[in-house]
């Protein structure tokens, strides 16, 4: 048998999740107001952004092993143009 009646009581996770909402509310409006609404950060320019950072890790790592393969292949040619013993 349920003893809560018509009205619950407030907990204290009822208002950390009001004040937490608020907050994300006044954010929300402030970053407007600062920024204006065609700077605000959107879930669609957050992936765009992602897409563009892997893009730009790709071409570091691609630039990266190109060097390692130069520098290689440079040692190689040394070794084999030295004399042995």
């Amino acid at each position: 048998m349920s003893t809560a009646g018509p009205n619950p009581t407030i907990g204290l996770t009822t208002i950390s999740r009001t004040v937490a909402s608020l907050a994300v509310g006044v954010v929300h409006t402030l970053e407007r107001a600062v920024v204006g609404d065609a700077r605000v950060r959107t879930a669609r320019g957050n992936a765009w952004e992602a897409v563009c950072a892997d893009r730009a890790r790709a071409h570091q790592r691609a630039e990266l092993d190109r060097l390692v393969a130069e520098l290689a292949a440079a040692r190689a040619a040394t070794r084999d143009r030295q004399p042995v013993g």
